[in-house]
């Protein structure tokens, strides 16, 4: 699992028919920044979404093979999943807020 933030929303012109009504986010690392060193061009990845995260929010993301297992048994063609919302991070009494 690692920690993203939203940086929008993906839009299909034609997909898989199992997207159907389902909701896309384009979501950017936000691992680096716990540690202060931003990258300085994050490599965004489209997010399966059903707890409707807003633009903005750090969310975290089951990804590879454990991202499908929400929807079995049916199977879907996804790599991402929101597996949670995050308010805020505490790390060393530090704490990161969205």
């Amino acid at each position: 699992m690692h920690i993203y933030k939203v940086a929008g929303t993906v839009t299909l012109n034609r997909a898989h028919p199992s997207f159907q009504g389902s909701v896309l986010k384009l979501a950017e690392p936000f691992g680096e920044t716990l540690i202060g060193e931003a990258l300085a061009e994050p490599d965004a990845i489209v997010v399966w979404d059903e707890l409707g995260a807003a633009l903005g929010s750090i969310i975290a993301v089951a990804d590879g093979a454990e991202a499908a297992q929400p929807f079995r048994p049916n199977l879907k063609p996804v790599d991402a999943y929101n597996s949670a919302i995050l308010d805020e991070i505490n790390i060393n009494n530090h704490l990161l807020k969205d």
